[in-house]
Parts: C-alpha cells; sequence; structure tokens
C-alpha cells in the first residue's frame, strides 16, 4: 500500500513546482514510509510514499515503461499480476521489475482504459499517457483504495487523502452543505460528496480520464457495477462447496506477498473463516490480533482465542480502556473530514498492535454485505412479512422505544419506511443518526437556504433506482456495498490502518469472490430468520458451532456506558462551552438537549454525542477563513 499525489496543469507552460508537489506528497508519509519518488514534466507532476510490500528492491514509483511516454503511480495490491505478467511475456512485452505496478502499465499499453478488466485486487492508480495527452485515473471495483481529487478550468490536482489537496495553495475550502447533511445523516459522507464543496471522490469501479488537448476536460465512466442474476438450479450442498472454494482462492491469492503478514480476528465468522483458510494455505502459524473491553456485553476475545487456539495461532491481543477516547485528535487529522463511526477507535489499536508484528494483515470485511448478516436485514425482513401499521403506537414503541433489542445502531430509523413502502425506489426515513426533520432544528438556518434537505437521500434512491433486483434483502445489499461498505468500512479501515503504515486486505471483497455470491438465490443468504445461511454452512466445516451460532456483535465500542461515566465530564467541557466551534452550523440548544437526554438516560445518545465530538475537533483542526 502507498499515497499517490499529483499535479495536472493545462497550461502547458505553467510548470509543477516541485516543492508543492514535495508539500503534498510529505502529508501522507505514514502511507508510504519506506520510500519516495517524483516525475515532473513541465505541467504534470506525480508524487509518490511507498509501503514495501512486493518486490522490496526495485518497486520505486512513479514508474514508467521503456521509453517514458508512460508514468504511473499506483496504491494497491493486484493478486493476479503474476498470470497477467506472464500473458504480456506472451505478447513481447519486457519487464524491468517483479512488481504488479508494471504490470498495470503494460495493460494499459496494451488494452487502454479495458486493462482494468483484467485487474483483480485492491487499487487506486493514476497513468500519465504522454503520447495521447490524457491522464488516466482508476479506482477498483469496491472502493477499498481512496481517490481524491479537484479540478477546475486551469487544473487537476488529485491525491489517496483529502490532506495533500488541502496542502494545495489558494483553492477554494467553502463547506459542502450536502456533505454536511450527509455526515448528520448517516455519520459519513457519501462518496459523491467531500466535506468540501469543490473537492470530490472517484466513486468505486469509475474511471477518470483528463483530457489536454480538450483542455482539460474530464470524463469519468463506471466499468464495473453489482450484477445479482440468482441460480436457483444449483443444491445448497453445490453452493456451499463453491464458497468454499472461491474463498480459499481469495485468501491464497491474498497472501502472496514478501512482508510478514497476519490477520485481524474478531472472534466473529468472517474473520474466523480468514483465519482458517489462512492457516490451510501456510506452514507456518498465522499471526492473529484481537481488541477487547472490560465491558462483558462487547467483549468476543473469548470467541477469538478460541479461533487461535483450534489453529495454533501466535495469538496477540489487548484490552481497551475509557482512556482510547483520547484519540480524539489524531482520528480526525487521520480521515480529513467528518467521520463518526466509533469503532475506528479499537481497527486504530488492532492495526498499532498488528504493525508491531506484521507488514499485511487480512481482515473479515464484506461478508456481512455479501451474505446478508447485518442484523438489520434480519430486523426487517421480519417487519416485511408481518406489515403493521407503522404509525401505530405499538410499532412506534417497538421501533423507538427498544429499538436496541430489535436492530443495531446502524438500523435505527434507517430503512423503516423505505422497505415497506408501496415505491420501491423510496427512502423514506432512511437516516443514521439524525432524521430530516430532527437536522432541520440541529443545522442552523442559514445552511438550510442553500443546501437540499434530501441531498443524501437522491444519491441513495439513484442507486436503488439501478434496478439490482426486485428483492428487497439483494435491494439491502446493493445499497450497504455502495455506500455503508465504501464510504465508512472501508474508510475506516484504510485510513487508521495507514496511519499505522499497516497493509490490510480483505480476501472476501475480491470481486471473482463477490460475483459468486451475487448468483447465490436470496433465500439461502437469509434462510427463514437464519442470517448467513449459506456462508455457515460452507464455513460449518472450519468452525466451532459456538462461533457459527453466536449472535453478531459488530466491533463496537461501550461509547454508551463511558459517556454517562467515565466521560461524562469530557463530552460537557467540549460540547456545553461556549467557546464550541460547531454553534457556526449547529444550533447550541438542540445540542444541550442532547446532553441531558444522555445524561438522565433517555435512549442510546452516544452515537450522536461521537459525532458531534468528531465535528467539534473537525473544526477546530479545520478552522474556517
Amino acid at each position: 500500500m502507498c499515497g499517490i499525489t499529483g499535479i495536472v496543469y493545462f497550461d502547458k507552460d505553467r510548470v509543477v513546482e516541485p516543492s508543492e508537489l514535495k508539500h503534498m506528497t510529505d502529508v501522507i508519509v505514514h502511507r508510504g514510509p519506506d520510500d519516495e519518488g517524483f516525475f515532473i514534466d513541465n505541467n504534470i507532476g506525480l508524487g509518490f510514499r511507498r509501503l514495501s510490500i512486493i518486490d522490496l528492491n526495485t518497486g520505486h514509483q512513479p514508474l514508467s515503461n521503456h521509453d517514458g511516454s508512460l508514468q504511473i503511480v499506483f496504491n494497491g495490491e493486484i493478486y493476479n499480476y503474476q498470470e497477467e505478467r506472464d500473458s504480456l511475456l506472451r505478447k513481447g512485452y519486457n519487464f524491468r521489475t517483479a512488481t504488479d505496478t508494471e504490470v498495470i502499465l503494460h495493460l494499459y499499453a496494451e488494452y487502454g482504459e479495458k486493462c482494468l478488466e483484467h485487474l483483480r485486487g485492491m487499487f487506486a492508480f493514476a497513468i500519465w499517457d504522454k503520447n495521447r495527452n490524457k491522464l488516466f485515473c482508476a479506482r477498483d471495483r469496491f472502493g477499498i483504495k481512496p481517490f481524491h481529487y479537484y479540478h477546475d478550468k486551469e487544473k487537476f490536482i488529485f491525491s489517496s487523502e483529502l490532506k495533500s489537496i488541502n496542502n494545495y495553495h489558494g483553492l477554494d475550502k467553502t463547506l459542502s452543505p450536502e456533505a454536511l447533511d450527509s455526515y448528520f445523516a448517516f455519520g459519513y459522507i457519501t462518496s459523491n460528496l467531500s466535506i468540501y464543496k469543490n473537492i470530490h471522490k472517484l466513486e468505486a469501479g469509475n474511471f477518470l480520464v483528463i483530457n489536454l488537448e480538450q483542455k482539460g476536460s474530464i470524463e469519468i465512466k463506471p466499468y464495473w457495477d453489482l450484477s445479482f442474476n440468482p441460480d436457483f438450479s444449483k443444491t445448497e450442498k453445490q453452493w456451499a462447496e463453491e464458497i468454499d472454494s472461491a474463498l480459499n482462492e481469495s485468501v491464497k491469492l491474498h497472501m502472496i506477498s514478501d512482508v510478514p503478514l497476519g490477520a485481524f480476528l474478531s472472534g466473529g465468522i468472517d474473520s474466523s473463516s480468514v483465519v482458517a483458510l489462512m492457516t490451510k494455505n501456510s506452514v507456518a502459524p498465522i499471526k492473529t490480533f484481537s481488541i477487547g473491553f472490560k465491558e462483558q456485553e462487547f467483549d468476543e476475545l473469548v470467541f477469538a482465542r478460541e479461533i487461535a487456539q483450534k489453529y495454533h495461532c501466535e495469538h496477540h491481543e489487548q484490552i481497551l480502556e475509557p482512556e482510547s477516547i483520547s484519540l480524539l485528535p489524531m482520528m480526525v487529522g487521520a480521515y480529513d473530514e467528518p467521520f463518526s463511526d466509533s469503532s475506528a477507535i479499537p481497527t486504530y489499536y488492532v492495526s498499532k498492535l498488528a504493525r508491531q508484528f506484521v507488514t499485511v494483515a487480512l481482515s473479515g470485511d464484506g461478508g456481512d454485505e455479501l451474505f446478508a448478516g447485518y442484523n438489520t436485514y434480519l430486523s426487517f425482513k421480519r417487519l416485511f412479512e408481518h406489515p403493521l401499521n407503522f404509525d401505530s403506537p405499538l410499532m412506534s414503541k417497538m421501533l423507538w422505544g427498544t429499538a436496541h433489542k430489535l436492530l443495531n445502531q446502524r438500523a435505527k430509523g434507517k430503512y423503516s419506511s423505505f422497505f415497506l413502502s408501496k415505491d420501491k425506489n423510496s427512502l423514506g426515513a432512511y437516516s443514521y443518526l439524525w432524521s430530516i426533520e430532527e437536522r432541520k432544528k440541529l443545522i442552523l438556518p442559514h445552511l438550510q437556504d442553500i443546501r437540499s434537505d434530501i441531498a443524501s437521500e437522491e444519491f441513495k434512491v439513484g442507486i436503488l433506482k439501478r434496478g439490482y433486483s426486485d428483492d428487497f434483502i439483494t435491494r439491502m445489499q446493493a445499497l450497504d456495498l455502495k455506500t455503508y461498505m465504501v464510504d465508512s468500512v472501508l474508510t475506516k479501515v484504510d485510513r487508521v490502518s495507514m496511519l499505522n503504515s499497516l497493509e490490510v486486505r480483505v480476501p472476501i471483497l475480491d470481486h471473482k469472490f463477490a460475483e459468486l455470491t451475487f448468483r447465490i438465490p436470496p433465500h439461502l443468504k437469509l434462510n427463514g430468520f437464519n442470517q448467513k445461511y449459506i456462508f455457515k454452512k460452507s464455513m460449518s466445516k472450519y468452525l466451532p458451532d459456538s462461533i457459527l451460532k453466536h449472535p453478531k456483535q459488530g466491533f463496537g465500542i461501550p461509547l454508551s456506558h463511558w459517556f454517562k461515566e467515565d466521560l461524562n465530564t469530557y463530552i460537557k467541557d467540549i460540547l456545553l462551552s461556549n467557546d464550541a466551534n460547531y454553534t457556526q452550523y449547529l444550533d447550541s440548544t438542540e445540542v444541550r438537549k442532547l446532553v441531558r437526554r444522555n445524561d438522565i438516560g433517555k435512549g442510546d445518545q452516544s452515537n450522536r454525542i461521537w459525532s458531534l465530538l468528531f465535528f467539534e475537533e473537525w473544526l477546530k483542526q479545520n478552522p474556517r477563513r
């Protein structure tokens, strides 16, 4: 894994300053502490920070082809690069390195934009094509690797992280009202937006071309998308065997490395399955890493230990205390924009723990989205099959009064009217933190005048209208894969793992494996009220019943307990301060009401409070000028 940056001026006489490119690249040194590199050709500049994983001696970037007409900066890993390299050798291409980077470069020379069809892995890269006077950029199918950019009539600037672009002088850093709305709706900013109005993210499964022959015109196109085509001809046994074989192949490919590697182990089905298959493909014990808590309802170390013992892993673990929240300023610096998933804290610590022993770690992310494992899916299947009136006092009490017993934290208020609506493309009350009406009270009126209350919802409705499926569980999966997975889960892991210079790989999100799961009939994913049914059946040969039958817990932290006890004074010192920065954007009266509700135990307000703490610290680190 690495960090990439670039500056392209559309005026060929405007020269990229080396100091400016270096400064942009230096601020992401954590993404690649092993090496740096730069390419400047008048108005074109590419920067690179390297974390050495493959071909430790000759993997320097930017990398050129034989005549220098192509230059590439690349962040990620291509797991089938050896196979593609052999194919290119047969076509007459010569290689100066043993890297996957050079394979991408020659694939582009051979196939142009269709080179993306040949890549199996996680990636974000940019290729300067001197002969065509174009910059070709691409992001992997699920958005595992990030790509941010700024574009105006004079220039195009890109980077792995927002902070690099922010360090370019003179850019307009006006906040995006739509992004602010997205943050307080869902707890993250969707990938069609960034916190800044004029800085963007290249969406997953898309490529981007800057054409200097056309004065820097920008073209963005998808090259891959979700495609759900259930095959009902196969038996459960056949599907279970195919899942086992395909995931084993993916794990084996993801273990290719010239440096030590290990695995995150939460004790859940997904990470336990990955560890089991890693053991199957390794002669040495797998190094595993886990995080736990004193609060029993959040601690899963007993399950992680069981798997570690079963597979004779070299196991390491750490217990988190309330003081771990002191990481907040560092976390804000890592994410560059408001991001309220508090599980970023244990993810940071497990990454830090792992980096003491390995350079690469495999995770189990993606299993819940591909196999309908979230409690949300189960909850709304129940509601869908027993459609009570949502306006009735009984249903209202069930959803809002005791929702924690039925839905996980992500699900509260999220899907209620969407999946029970007569209009399958309606989002209704889809919301994570604050509903539309609540956001109208929270966000100050002068911002509401210039934003759309439904901007965030419209983005998700657009996804639903692509017609992935008429099955409501499949629609939920598609929505999560296109939003929550890329903008929350993968963003969370990338930033804090890279903060520790650790590469995290996600074999369950291998696109070949994912495409297999898209063909599995929905009833085999959520079978009755049995979540991840076919995946559990497939992995039953590797995992004990204690893992397979253990209710999903997630990777959360005991914020509610901490905010009511150990950290109660902490949140008040920040959120009730007369000097709080958020008062420029949010109604302080609403915030005070929220803190009061937390004090008296009126509902679980911890996720909302965390989002406010993060936003306040972000404003502190990014003062408005």
